[in-house]
């Protein structure tokens, strides 16, 4: 008698998956799609002269400005994760972190929509109280609803799939290739648009997150029974998300106020000093709950081992963050001021060289994936703190190809588009070499029971790296005529940093392999 093979999945499939998989996938590609359309023209429109329709800020302030932005990115994944699954649940995360993120671009593009509505075009000798206050309140907006959004929706992807399934890793494989397409579509789109004005193109990244609710919405009844609301049935668990809800409350209308208060400008705000002390902070709450899990978490010597190895990668982490996310700031000013983007008299919008990142993951991802695939039925896969060294290698050598554009740009040329595009395939290779080894090696190197917090501890890296290349643009952006001509000596030092960091990491090797015990 033939077997019957019992279906993988309750609901229903395509190619093999459920189909809930697609309502994700299009989400969080219309969510890319309006975080990297508007992050390719943030560091620009800010920087951008006033009579040209930007902020007109000086490099410092601006890179200050982008790095707390993208840190708080990744820093508010944290607790938009935790209310998630204590409050809201994940789906109704998700759908009111997309309305919070429409709404913030929107609020971006107030002051281009009000002209296209008065007709009022004329050329702004100073800055109005709109355009810094709808771009400030635009940005915590996008901040606080990409908090909510971001986590959750990948751990509805993994709600679909039964424990142990095989195709999960497929799954989450589907799932990244949307986040890459609306990572290459958005900036070409957006920045089309920005060339009429910047505001229009903060518009458009709104647009698409108003794209991906319609379809989430339409589309939501494939993902029922996944990431529902909690369900509180004891007396002790109802009060307790009573109270929570209120804490919940109190300190969404201490933020308003706390914002209101800055708007007023009641209290004088330095975002270097902020962006700076923020980096200590992250710091030291790392390593301080590092330190305390390690000293008082009952744990076995294996497992502070293997604690003390995220302790490590966390460092450098941190390091290779604070290199590849200068793509948005360091580099795309570099593109802007010193690149010769003119090719049969058409000018390239600035904001086109967002996508080249994209479009090589796209295209390498699968070599990189085989490849690993092909070396380890050898027994020649490198291990994983190789791979990281690997990583920051690659980084550093994308950094040393830019040092010779630097030279180029230092003596008055404009450099070819050529130094950029070799810099970011080289920094694309070390994204596949570090980022899904480090997420995956967290959550093998996790003792048991602290799964989450030792992922909210990669974030945390994440976001300090983000922070810290947002600091170094405002240095290493050659603005002035003085900071043109240190140019080529700062990227040297960012090589020197980055390749000293690769080296540390090797000879720490041996080391790290023992402490991570029976994980490879």
């Amino acid at each position: 008698m033939e077997k019957q093979l019992t279906p993988e999945f309750d609901g229903p499939t395509i190619f093999g998956h459920p189909k809930g998989l697609m309502t994700l996938f299009f989400t969080e590609m219309w969510e890319r799609f309006s975080y990297y359309g508007m992050r390719a023209l943030l560091i620009l429109f800010m920087t951008m002269a006033v009579a040209e329709g930007g902020l007109g800020f000086d490099d410092q302030t601006s890179g200050a400005i982008y790095g707390l932005y993208t840190m708080g990115v990744y820093l508010l994944a944290l607790p938009g994760g935790w209310l998630a699954d204590r409050l809201f649940g994940l789906k109704k995360s998700v759908w009111y972190g997309g309305i919070i993120i429409a709404i913030g671009h929107f609020t971006m593009a107030l002051p281009g929509v009000m002209a296209l509505i008065t007709g009022d075009h004329s050329i702004k000798p100073e800055l109005s109280t709109l355009d810094t206050s709808s771009f400030f309140l635009g940005l915590i907006l996008i901040v606080l609803g990409t908090g909510l959004l971001k986590p959750n929706i990948s751990s509805i992807v993994g709600q679909l799939y039964p424990k142990g399934s095989t195709k999960r890793d497929a799954g989450f494989s589907i799932f990244y290739m949307g986040i890459n397409i609306g990572g290459f579509i958005a900036p070409i789109a957006c920045g089309t648009l920005a060339t009429y004005d910047m505001h229009l193109g903060f518009g458009l990244a709104g647009l698409g997150m108003v794209f991906g609710l319609i379809q989430y919405k339409l589309s939501g009844a494939l993902l029922e029974g996944h990431g529902e609301v909690p369900v509180f049935e004891t007396a002790e668990e109802v009060s307790s998300q009573k109270k929570l809800k209120s804490i919940v409350t109190y300190l969404g209308i201490g933020l308003v106020a706390v914002v209101g208060v800055l708007f007023m400008g009641v209290i004088p705000i330095n975002v270097s000093a902020i962006a700076g002390a923020s980096g200590t902070v992250i710091a030291l709450v790392a390593f301080g709950y590092l330190g305390y899990v390690i000293a008082f978490g009952g744990l076995n010597k294996a497992d502070k081992n293997k604690v003390g190895v995220i302790a490590i990668l966390f460092l450098f982490s941190a390091m290779f963050w604070s290199g590849f996310e200068q793509a948005g700031s360091t580099l795309n000013l570099f593109a802007d001021r010193f690149t010769d983007r003119t090719i049969l008299g058409w000018e390239i919008p600035t904001s086109y060289f967002q996508s080249v990142n994209s479009l090589f993951i796209i295209i390498f991802a699968p070599f990189f994936g085989a490849l690993w695939v092909w070396l380890g039925r050898r027994n020649m896969e490198p291990s994983s703190p190789m791979k990281f060294t690997f990583g920051l290698l690659l980084l550093a050598i994308g950094f040393f190809v830019m040092y010779f554009a630097t030279k180029i740009a230092a003596s008055g040329d404009l450099a070819a588009p050529t130094w950029l595009l070799i810099t970011y395939m080289l920094h694309t290779f070390g994204e596949l070499s570090l980022s899904p080894v480090g997420l995956s090696l967290v959550t093998k190197l996790a003792p048991k029971g602290y799964g989450g917090q030792m992922m909210g501890i990669w974030f945390l890296s994440v976001a300090l790296g983000n922070l810290i290349a947002g600091l170094i643009a405002g240095e290493a952006s050659g603005g002035t005529e003085e900071a043109l001509a240190q140019m080529p000596d700062q990227y040297m030092l960012i090589v020197y940093t980055v390749f000293g960091s690769a080296a540390l990491l090797f000879l720490l090797k041996p080391l790290i392999r023992r402490m991570m015990g029976e994980v490879h």
